[in-house]
């Protein structure tokens, strides 16, 4: 089958998230056959380097045999058993691990970042409520993001996604972020985020932020100084920290988990995409014995947290997000992580030489370029896109940044490529 027969069928009928529908009169759809390693194949035999884990989610690559065997397993065994009143062997042992890594002591399962969001805003105002208070408000970050049903859409601060949902939100307050990752920086914007908590605290459930990398936010980056700041301004006025590491957990910063590189623990943390290594809508909701207890009562108080959905702790998710830890226990990945990033920032340097580059900047597995300040109908991140598909590169831009986050396996001949395609797709935007 072509390629042009399958994308006439899937515009008659398929809605594409995250697009406008009408680009795709003149931008191709690329139907994908088949996947292996960092490549993505077509039906006409085209390869595609998925330069940003088929949306920040493939950690060791496409098709990893491993992770395939885990989950034939699996589905041998059990596909799915309601988890209300039931659970099953993968479940446990993966909270377990999730625990005994993170030092968090109860994991509550759901089916993808934005649910996971949802659940620890429910469940950090919930709490404050089984104590006998009401603080109908959340703090988060300015430039924020954290996903698209509507309470975490509400605590998030990309105007592109939230500006039309604006009258049925629920009520944030923005706190300023650094303009950069200096320590100045950092410490600027703490000053001003005390002068808001000093405010609005008695009001406030929980702030929620993004360590390190606002990734959806055009990949801004802040030093760890300023997560360690927040994490001492919500503990000196007695507020919730939800750290939402769905996009940087699991290696992505350089750190198994961006929290460890500040030194601090949240009260909750939310991780999803890499947790099962890019196969399956898996998330979590990681907290203490001390919100769970708050929890723990008989049913009369009504005080138990009623969020569910069908297929929570889902066996076949588990079994992939399992073999995941394995291949993390097994191989030394943070460590060669460090290695190729390295390379891929000394790679990078060049870009400075172009005249439509404002900045390059890098945070672990995560490196963006930024272009300068193109007026938005320009689309000019769109064009270096459509130069990346035509010459085999995925790379699929946030406005004016082009960003790379490769799979873990990508070697350096694959970095390579990666690299001088977006650099060329830059160099010639404007010819």
């Amino acid at each position: 089958m072509k390629n042009s027969e399958i994308m006439k069928k899937d515009l008659k009928y398929n809605w594409h998230p995250c697009t406008q529908m009408k680009d795709h009169e003149f931008l191709p759809i690329i139907p994908i056959k088949k996947g292996k390693g960092v490549y993505l194949y077509d039906f006409e035999g085209n390869s595609y380097i998925d330069a940003i884990s088929s949306w920040w989610v493939n950690l060791f690559g496409h098709s990893n045999e491993y992770i395939n065997q885990k989950i034939n397993e699996q589905l041998n065994t059990l596909e799915h058993v309601i988890f209300a009143g039931f659970t099953h062997e993968g479940a446990i042992k993966l909270a377990e691990r999730l625990c005994k890594l993170t030092g968090f002591d109860k994991v509550f399962y759901a089916d993808n970042g934005s649910s996971a969001v949802e659940v620890a805003i429910k469940m950090s105002f919930h709490y404050w409520k089984n104590k006998g208070e009401t603080r109908p408000l959340f703090f988060s970050l300015e430039n924020s993001y954290h996903g698209e049903t509507i309470g975490a859409l509400s605590v998030g601060d990309v105007g592109l996604y939230k500006d039309t949902y604006k009258e049925i939100l629920i009520k944030n307050i923005t706190i300023p972020i650094p303009k950069n990752q200096s320590e100045d920086e950092a410490q600027k914007a703490l000053k001003k985020a005390e002068e808001i908590f000093q405010k609005h605290h008695k009001k406030v459930s929980s702030l929620i932020i993004e360590p390190l990398v606002q990734c959806a936010g055009y990949m801004k980056m802040h030093s760890p100084s300023f997560v360690k700041g927040l994490r001492e301004l919500c503990d000196k006025y007695d507020i919730h920290m939800i750290a939402d590491e769905i996009a940087v957990g699991f290696g992505r910063t350089g750190s198994m988990f961006a929290c460890e590189q500040a030194g601090i623990k949240p009260d909750f943390m939310c991780l999803s995409k890499g947790l099962t290594g890019g196969y399956l809508p898996l998330s979590v909701v990681l907290t203490t014995d001390k919100i769970y207890m708050a929890f723990y009562c008989d049913y009369k108080e009504l005080k138990a947290f009623l969020h569910s959905h069908s297929y929570t702790a889902n066996p076949l998710g588990i079994a992939a997000a399992n073999a995941t830890f394995d291949i993390f226990e097994k191989e030394n990945v943070i460590e060669k992580n460090k290695e190729k990033s390295k390379y891929i920032w000394e790679s990078m340097q060049k870009f400075k030489e172009l005249p439509n580059v404002k900045e390059i900047r890098q945070t672990g597995m995560i490196s963006a370029i930024e272009m300068i300040d193109y007026p938005w109908e320009k689309r000019m991140g769109l064009k270096v896109y459509e130069y990346g598909l035509k010459n085999g590169v995925l790379l699929r831009p946030l406005g004016n940044v082009i960003y790379f986050m490769p799979p873990y396996i990508i070697n350096k001949e694959e970095i390579d490529k990666m690299i001088n395609t977006a650099y060329e797709g830059i160099k010639n935007i404007e010819k």
